[in-house]
């Protein structure tokens, strides 16, 4: 494992201990001597994040849409800064250059790229490890939901073991280093799609 990408999201959140994680997780990106890749803003817990790894002496690549660039919000500093088309460009070179993925908190962005790669993961489409760093019990509700999803028979048992989560980016990054896909059987050809 290389780089991981991180979602998160473009604000603060209401408490200070999500900009506390997101610095946290920074920190141990470059202990763990992993890159990272992130939608390249310079606000909110996206920046806090980015800001964290270049203290610390770590890589940090952004990819971001142009009209994002237009209103100012792409990080300046960074090792790399991609800029791209449109979201789903940003999205699709943010999965090709990470080994892994992991969201902090954050709103619909988040999410929505998180489950993308999940849904990924659980095609057969990559076998990169998906985790939460669930702060204060941010993802608790998201995490019943998902489980909730698997007991009506939406989700597959198995599935839910792709999402790894933990409180702690050390304990995460352990896991990463640890997983094996549970998925043996591919859904699709990813040449197909």
């Amino acid at each position: 494992m290389n780089q991981v990408c991180v979602f998160a999201g473009s604000s603060d959140g209401a408490r200070p201990e999500y900009r506390e994680a997101a610095q946290e997780l920074g920190r141990a990106l470059v202990d763990w001597q992993l890159g990272l890749v992130y939608g390249g803003a310079r606000l909110g817990l996206m920046g806090v994040l980015a800001d964290a790894v270049l203290t610390a002496g770590g890589r940090v690549t952004g990819i971001i849409p142009e009209r994002l660039v237009e209103k100012e919000v792409a990080h300046q500093g960074l090792s790399e800064l991609h800029i791209v088309t449109s979201m789903h460009e940003r999205k699709a070179r943010m999965a090709a250059m990470s080994d892994g993925f992991v969201a902090l908190p954050g709103g619909l962005g988040t999410l929505e790229e998180l489950f993308e790669v999940l849904t990924w993961a659980q095609l057969g489409l990559h076998g990169k490890p998906c985790g939460l760093l669930n702060v204060r019990g941010y993802f608790d509700g998201l995490l019943s939901h998902v489980d909730h999803s698997i007991a009506e028979g939406f989700i597959r048992s198995d599935s839910r073991q792709l999402l790894l989560v933990s409180t702690q980016s050390d304990a995460l990054l352990k896991q990463f280093e640890e997983y094996v896909s549970p998925l043996t059987e591919k859904w699709i050809d990813p040449t197909a799609i």
